[in-house]
């Protein structure tokens, strides 16, 4: 694990900017991390896909659809790389995304409490 949260929050952007380089061979625009008790919370700017987008006005359904299994493998890697990278025991990965936006918001909920905030 890191040896201060500064070096934390720097780990775990280095690890969701490579998840998405991984899945999407796109990284993020933005990215912000920060810890609050058991949780890390990330929101980041993101560039959406330009096929995905230009679905997204002919059939927001697909897209939809499409949006929520991507979410779903980026979460499983995301948890899998904390683990084994940070060596932090996560309990569970939220995940949304606004397309029309490009913003995303992650919560990594772990075992132990990391800062007293």
């Amino acid at each position: 694990m890191a040896e201060t949260l500064t070096e934390l929050k720097q780990a775990v952007m280095r690890i969701y900017n490579s998840v998405n380089q991984e899945m999407y061979e796109i990284g993020v625009k933005r990215l912000r991390v920060d810890i609050v008790g058991k949780k890390i919370v990330i929101l980041a700017e993101h560039r959406r896909l330009p096929g995905l987008r230009a679905l997204d006005q002919i059939n927001r359904s697909v897209t939809r659809m499409a949006d929520v299994a991507l979410l779903d493998l980026n979460k499983l890697r995301l948890k899998t790389m904390v683990e084994s990278e940070l060596n932090l025991k996560v309990i569970s990965v939220l995940k949304d995304y606004d397309p029309e936006q490009e913003i995303a918001a992650t919560v990594i909920v772990l075992h132990e409490q990391l800062s007293d905030t």
